[in-house]
């Protein structure tokens, strides 16, 4: 058949007669004019110029958008395609009725399709490369074809075709598109002037973009980009090549810093106080007013996708029909229609192949739409987020101090705020949308159910409508419940914690199956709420599968038998339809009411939070020296100007900078802090301090002294403003006048060191630096004035490793030291030393008084304030001034204390002898430096072996790899770890595991089965009979119930494999870990271990069960919906294809790229958090220095690079959803395609059932993706279990029987050391070599030698603690390797040189396992010292002992240490170094005691202080591992040249 343009069926079709534009084919021929002169003009410009023009582009994203109308343009031009088509469509119908071919009903709406398509792709070139010229191609191009298609319209009216013609609506919609484009190019015309105008108007980029370093590029991408999320392409494609930095997601834009929100969420909370000031401000108000129009914005978009959520059922209910022939209307309009050339509307709407276009477009607007409404919701309440992080901050940074030390403010508290609170906040934004489009979306779904089923459907959705409390009611349990298991699990964390700390003393003591029971016992008490807590989630998961089922028996059954219409298939499947779009609403909605109710909750707890107390006056504060970021009175200007004029990175810079180096004070004046008339308290109206007047000289040295408690610190404080001030005046000197304000007048920056040390989480250099300008020489200075040098030369990274809370743990002295070392380092003129010497030994206190304040600071000329109880340095002091019970006792100089006061100078004076007495012992011990030295080397050495072992492993590993490039690592990375998975299941029981496979395939048959039946019940025969009907109703009403039943089965099956699962992997476990060496404990941080028994184990506990759940879920219903549109249209499988190798690569990277940021996430928001609670920590450091400023801009960088991760997760989670909604909308597609055009021998009621699977498939095709990848991060917490599963045991069993030991021994307490070597590890030296000595029965051995000579690892050899690689120890005949360790170390008794003490009672610190009487444990405490202090105590043996015994001073803790061992009376007793923290007094008469109460008894001393083992009957001498001497004290001491000899010499 011959082609022509007008068709060769009239002989009119060319005829021109009646006019040229009365020839309908000539007007068509017309109107492609304008498509074609855009063709021909745009292509060359698009392939052949472009190349040379896009140099020109200055600019580093090619996203700037620079042309007014940008938006308008993109929404009109998608119109304009859409209606495009439905021209193309009708073009082509209206063909059919023709005899011949007319191209020109369709060619020219196909030509302005390709058309409209090229001037999008040329508006974007021309836009990103900012050529405004070229754009007058496009205004022609508009303005010829309004033209050409008013011409049509014109014709059409003067013919009288009107609105009932289809073609007539088309082409009058093209009329008024192509107007409104016409509008928008004028639009830019005026705005631009690029055209018609003298001088084009010059524009800037955004500042955004201007800046490198912003790659978050939602805002600023053209609308198309924005909606599918095309921007992170390069970003997720990337992933795969190599993993996701932080570097690599950059800076926010300014619009979404935490600053930008801070400042307008605190501009409309203050709004509210300057309008009403008696009034609290109201924070929901602040955050309506900040961050409402997006939340508006984002709810219209929910409601269209709602309502477009609705096509889908009308489009299945329109095919179905139209396939079922039952539509009368359009086979009566096909039969009458005399319409040729312009065909009626009606056919089009119910031709399948226009609805099967419809749906697709419905559902891909709906997605987009859906995922808009979702992304701006989630960015504000990011921005929330962080505007109400930096108001907390800010809050924080004013809190008065009394708030935190009279506990109305605990550290807790304000963490909670930070960690929990402001999430709640933000997660009820996420979900704020929700509680006005779902109500909306239900009377929607009822509405068209009750019209296409009548009253039954009302019965169905009263079935959801009753069930929807019982899930109400189930949420709230569940939240119940899992702040119970939380209160369990804290608490089994603090015995574990205890248990990993004191490790090593319950290894000696034989007691880790005790505490390990009582783990054990905490975590049955978890389990159980854990259990309960599966049982919630399980009814949760059966209600919301169950109630659909429900519904649906519901409703069919009653429409069986009371309507007299038989159930057609059309209106069963989109029924069908509205139930899943209905469940989805009324299941979510119980946990947006339970988050809005939380949220109220979080609401209330800020509000309180920021009307708290402030700290003193405010106006004392803002002097010249600080500008507070609340200050912004001072800097309306500044604040208002955000995102205009200046750039906000240039106004941050001047925003608030913290104040260096003041001038000096003029020597002239004599004071540079002055008190008068001082009553200061902490809060309660009682004064602590009273009648202070002081001053403190300038440029000298200042002491304070005083008993413990007479309120030294709180007079620094006072002076420092941080106590709340009854009456009297600060003054601060000034260098030229002395400004006075109510309560103080303004000062300087001072360099404060408080008594509890202080640390940042940060390297020791910026610890010490503290933000002030980097100095070597001052730095060295500093460094050894605080005798540093040692401690930093065995950290790892030297002064560049980090130290604080997540650091390495530094001992309180070298914590002190480095915070001593901060104040000097600062260059100011003031320092306060509050008790710098109470964590040092006497050598480093000298050290730092002589070297540190007496020199460094003196020649400074800097006024020092030294509060501290070493009276012996009041010699160097130019002013004194004591204290006594909150008021100053003398104030003067040592000369006028001694003239006025000898009874004071007398007191001091006997209490330096006592000091002198203190430094002779401190003198002999080993000082407690070097032991903090030796702790800290051995941890490191330890560490380092390890992490050499680690590393020669990777390098295996790797060998292993023979090519280990780019490719392998990209595969790697993007594999499942599927050998993980099967461990856990496996954990979890392998009956568990096939009932939750077998349960879940018969569930998802049983479903297919139900609406199979369906299928085949409403395509039966129209005769409706009363037996069939009773047969089809009661086979439809087993099924539903074995589906019910399967529901309840599936997810209960799935939440107890995973509590089996949790069970038996948190006991392996901990089993694993208190019986592995104490080897592993030295290697492996504690914080290691600890990770995998808290975050570790709480997800496996409570996170993977609900992820496999709905993995499992959601896979096998995308298998069986595609199953099932495969069984009706095999033709669907060829669409298949290319769909499945699509959604193959979108998994594949965003698995990947989601893993990264989710690791990003994470990681940015320790340091977040840990920044809350050191500042909360540091308050009084922060603000005395005068660095509020600087933490302030610390907070707000650290907020915006997890904002930044966060978004960033957000977004790909869109990029996700995006493309699997859009490919569910292809399925969709693909089955009604294919059911409409296999249409032959097809039941209706099957292409019914192929379509209702179709689009739940587009539900569940992103759940796939994201659990999967949710799954992959949650099971590395399995892996890290596993890796420590496969740690070693040590061999408790030995080769002896324990019926095979004596009940009593060791009776003698003879010990023969063999030919010993020891060493800690088989890759280690070893520490002891060919050790042979002999211990008679009860004798006294003492053993000694330098530091690193081996004593302290003999004394664990008696133990077995260690590998004894060759030769051996024998114990009263026995050889202690064949022993069973525990019988072998629980009839040993040691004392540590670490007191230890376990929370709980007395009783059971000194006797776990419950065996003693209370008599033995009264003796055992007379014995050491502490009958009657334990007397005087409330409960006497009962009484409590708080966590590490912090309720009892060191000195205690060692006398209890004591007590536990002769509780246990074995016949050999080891002391290591057990009176270190002993005063002389006491440990002269435990001495006396361990010779009375141990007089039959073997007692083997290790001394680092030799005084103590000269009596001993045996003195072991060890070098180097190496016993070098061996004989009685006296003995040795008779031999000058013996290394005991110059041992004792040494330190005497």
């Amino acid at each position: 058949m011959a082609l022509s343009f007008c068709g060769n069926d009239r002989n009119s079709s060319y005829n021109v007669d009646e006019g040229v534009f009365n020839n309908g084919c000539f007007v068509d021929a017309l109107n492609l004019v304008p498509h074609v002169f855009l063709l021909f003009i745009t292509f060359p410009i698009l392939f052949i110029g472009w190349g040379s023009q896009s140099s020109k582009v200055q600019i580093h994203h090619n996203t700037w958008l620079h042309f007014p109308g940008h938006n308008m343009r993109w929404v009109l031009t998608f119109t304009l395609l859409f209606v495009h088509v439905c021209e193309i469509a009708e073009g082509i119908v209206s063909n059919q009725w023709m005899d011949t071919p007319h191209l020109h009903l369709f060619m020219p709406a196909f030509i302005g399709f390709i058309a409209a398509t090229t001037s999008v792709v040329y508006y974007h070139n021309i836009e990103t490369a900012n050529f405004p010229k070229l754009l007058l191609v496009l205004f022609i191009y508009w303005v010829l074809a309004f033209i050409t298609k008013t011409i049509k319209l014109s014709k059409f009216v003067e013919y009288n075709v009107g609105f009932r013609y289809l073609r007539f609506c088309i082409t009058a919609m093209l009329v008024v598109l192509y107007g409104l484009l016409m509008a928008v190019e004028i639009n830019v015309i005026r705005v631009r002037k690029y055209v018609f105008f003298a001088s084009p108007q010059k524009v800037k980029p955004p500042e955004d973009l201007q800046d490198l370093g912003v790659r978050f590029l939602q805002p600023f991408v053209n609308l198309l980009s924005k909606a599918t999320y095309w921007w992170m392409n390069p970003l997720i494609i990337g992933a795969h090549k190599r993993p996701i930095e932080l570097k690599k997601i950059g800076k926010l834009p300014i619009a979404m810093r935490a600053l930008t929100n801070y400042l307008r969420l605190k501009d409309a909370y203050e709004d509210q106080r300057v309008k009403d000031p008696d009034k609290a401000p109201s924070i929901w108000k602040s955050m309506y007013r900040a961050f409402g129009h997006p939340i508006l914005l984002s709810s219209s978009f929910r409601y269209m996708a709602d309502l477009l959520g609705f096509a889908g059922p009308l489009c299945i209910s329109g095919i179905v029909g139209h396939l079922e022939n039952k539509t009368s209307r359009v086979i009566d309009i096909q039969n009458n229609s005399t319409v040729i050339s312009d065909t009626c509307s009606g056919i089009h709407f119910f031709n399948t192949p226009v609805l099967a276009v419809l749906l697709f477009l419905a559902l891909v607007l709906q997605r987009t739409f859906l995922q808009a409404s979702y992304y701006v919701t989630i960015e504000t309440g990011i921005n929330l987020r962080g505007a109400l992080l930096a108001m907390i901050y800010n809050k924080i940074l004013r809190l008065s101090t009394s708030n935190m030390s009279m506990g109305e403010m605990t550290l807790g508290q304000i963490n909670n705020l930070v960690a929990i609170e402001t999430n709640q906040l933000m997660w009820f934004l996420f979900l704020c949308p929700n509680l006005w489009a779902m109500p909306v979306q239900i009377i929607m779904g009822v509405i068209l159910l009750y019209y296409l089923l009548g009253v039954s459907a009302l019965i169905g959705a009263s079935v959801i409508v009753f069930l929807a409390p019982v899930q109400y009611l189930i949420a709230t349990k569940l939240a119940d419940t899992q702040k119970s298991t939380l209160d369990y699990s804290t608490d089994r964390l603090k015995k574990t914690t205890e248990i990993l700390k004191g490790i090593k003393l319950l290894k000696l003591y034989a007691w880790e199956n005790i505490f390990c029971n009582s783990v054990e016992e905490t975590r049955g008490k978890e389990l159980t709420s854990l259990k309960t807590f599966a049982f919630y989630t399980s009814m949760s998961i059966f209600m919301n599968a169950a109630i659909p089922i429900a519904a649906v028996l519901a409703t069919f059954v009653t429409h069986a038998y009371i309507s007299n219409d038989r159930l057609s298939p059309s209106e069963a499947f989109a029924s069908l339809a509205l139930f899943h779009i209905l469940v989805t609403p009324l299941f979510l909605l119980s946990t947006v009411v339970r988050f809005a109710v939380k949220a109220l909750v979080s609401v209330q707890k800020l509000g309180e939070f920021l009307q708290s107390d402030e700290i003193g006056d405010d106006s004392w504060r803002n002097g010249e020296m600080s500008v507070s970021l609340d200050s912004c009175k001072k800097h309306s200007g500044v604040t208002k100007a955000i995102n205009r004029k200046q750039p906000l990175r240039y106004q941050l810079d001047g925003y608030e900078q913290p104040s260096r180096r003041q001038l000096r004070p003029t020597e002239t004046e004599d004071f540079a802090v002055k008190v008068s008339n001082g009553f200061f308290t902490w809060g309660s109206n009682l004064s602590t301090l009273s009648d202070i007047n002081i001053r403190i000289p300038t440029g000298q040295l200042t002491m304070i002294v005083g008993q413990v408690g007479c309120g030294k610190s709180s007079l620094l404080l006072a002076m420092l403003g941080e106590m709340q001030s009854i009456s009297g005046k600060v003054y601060w000197s000034r260098n030229l006048i002395c400004f006075l304000c109510p309560s103080f007048s303004n000062r300087y920056s001072v360099a404060y060191a408080a008594q509890k040390s202080w640390l940042l989480n940060a390297t020791v250099e910026e610890n010490i630096t503290f933000g002030s300008p980097f100095s070597k020489q001052r730095y060295k200075a500093v460094i050894d004035a605080c005798s540093l040098q040692p401690d930093i030369d065995l950290l790892p990274f030297g002064d560049q490793t980090e130290i604080g809370e997540r650091g390495i743990n530094l001992s309180g002295g070298q914590r002190q030291r480095i915070c001593v070392a901060r104040a000097l380092y600062q260059n100011t003129n003031i320092v306060f030393l509050d008790d710098p010497f109470s964590a040092l030994d006497i050598h480093l206190s000298d050290h730092l008084m002589l070297e540190g304040i007496l020199k460094f600071l003196q020649d400074d000329k800097r006024t020092v304030v030294l509060v501290t109880h070493k009276l012996q340095y009041l010699i160097h002091a130019d002013w004194i001034i004591a204290m006594k019970d909150g008021t100053v006792l003398r104030e003067g100089t040592l000369k006028d204390i001694q003239n006025n006061d000898v009874e004071l100078y007398e007191h001091w004076k006997t209490l330096m002898n006592r000091q002198d007495q203190e430094l002779e012992k401190d003198t002999e011990v080993e000082s407690q430096t070097t032991l903090e030295r030796k702790t800290l080397r051995r941890a490191f050495y330890s560490r380092e072996t390890k992490n050499q072992i680690d590393d020669e492993d990777e390098e295996e590993e790797e060998e292993e790899d023979e090519d280990d490039n780019l490719s392998t690592t990209t595969s790697r990375r993007s594999k499942i770890p599927w050998k993980v998975c099967w461990r856990y299941l496996s954990s979890g029981g392998f009956f568990m595991v096939f009932l939750m496979v077998s349960s879940k395939l018969l569930k998802h048959s049983v479903m297919v089965a139900i609406d199979y039946w369906l299928a085949y019940w409403t395509s039966s025969s129209p005769h409706n009979k009363a037996g069939d009907r009773f047969y089809y109703v009661s086979v439809f009403s087993i099924l539903c119930g074995a589906g019910i039943a399967l529901c309840l089965i599936t997810s209960l099956s799935v939440e107890f494999l995973g509590l089996h699962a949790a069970t038996s992997l948190h006991h392996n476990l901990l089993n694993k870990i208190i019986h592995a060496p104490l080897r592993f404990f030295d290697v492996t941080p504690l914080g290691q271990i600890l990770n995998r028994f808290s975050a570790d184990t709480n997800i496996i506990d409570q996170h993977i069960p609900p992820t496999l759940e709905s993995l499992t879920r959601s896979t096998l219903l995308c298998l069986s919906a595609i199953g099932v549109i495969a069984f009706v249209t095999p033709a669907f499988l060829i669409a298949m294809v290319p769909i499945t190798i699509g959604f193959y690569f979108i998994q594949k990277y965003f698995r990947v790229a989601s893993k990264d940021l989710q690791d990003l996430d994470d990681s940015t928001q320790l340091p977040l958090l840990c920044h809350f609670s050191e500042t909360a920590e540091g308050l009084t450091t922060i603000r005395a220095f005068r660095h509020e400023a600087r933490f302030k801009q610390r907070m707000l960088e650290l907020t915006d690079t997890n904002n930044t991760a966060y978004l960033f997760l957000s977004a790909a989670n869109r990029w996700l959803e995006v493309r699997t909604d859009y490919l569910g909308a292809w399925i969709v597609l693909a089955a009604a395609v294919a059911s409409i055009f296999t249409i032959s021998g097809l039941q209706s009621g099957l292409v019914g059932l192929g379509l209702t699977y179709a689009l739940t498939v587009t539900n569940y095709l992103n759940w796939v993706v994201r659990n999967l990848a949710d799954l992959e991060v949650q099971m590395a917490a399995v892996k890290k279990v596993n890796s420590f599963l496969s740690t070693e045991s040590e061999n408790y069993e030995g080769s002896m029987d324990v019926s095979q030991v004596a009940e009593d021994w060791p009776q003698q307490g003879e010990i023969k050391i063999q030919d010993l070597c020891v060493r800690y590890d088989p890759m280690l030296k070893p520490v002891l070599k060919h050790v042979n000595a002999y211990i008679q029965p009860g004798q006294k051995v003492g053993i000694c030698g330098r530091t690193g000579s081996g004593k302290s690892s003999l004394s664990l050899a008696f133990f077995n603690m260690v590998d004894m690689f060759e030769g051996k120890i024998i114990i009263d005949g026995i050889d202690i390797c064949k022993l069973p360790l525990q019988t072998l170390r629980s009839r040993l008794s040691i004392i540590m040189q670490d007191p230890v003490l376990f929370s709980g009672s007395i009783r059971f610190n000194l006797d776990p396992g419950c065996t003693c009487t209370d008599d033995r444990l009264w003796e055992a405490l007379e014995i050491a010292q502490l009958k009657n202090m334990v007397k005087a105590l409330p409960g006497g043996l009962d009484a409590v002992v708080t966590e590490g015994g912090e309720n009892f001073s060191v000195g205690q803790r060692q006398l209890f240490c004591l007590a536990r061992a002769f509780v246990r009376k074995s016949s050999i007793l080891i002391m290591d170094e057990a009176t270190a923290s002993i005063d002389m007094a006491t440990e002269n008469i435990l001495q006396k005691v361990v010779m009375t109460a141990f007089a039959d008894r073997t007692v083997v001393t290790i001394a680092h202080l030799v005084s103590s083992i000269l009596e001993a009957e045996q003195v072991l001498v060890f070098s180097s591992g190496i016993l070098v001497e061996c004989d009685s004290a006296a003995n040795l001491l008779a031999q000058e040249n013996s290394l005991f000899s110059v041992l004792v010499k040494t330190h005497k």
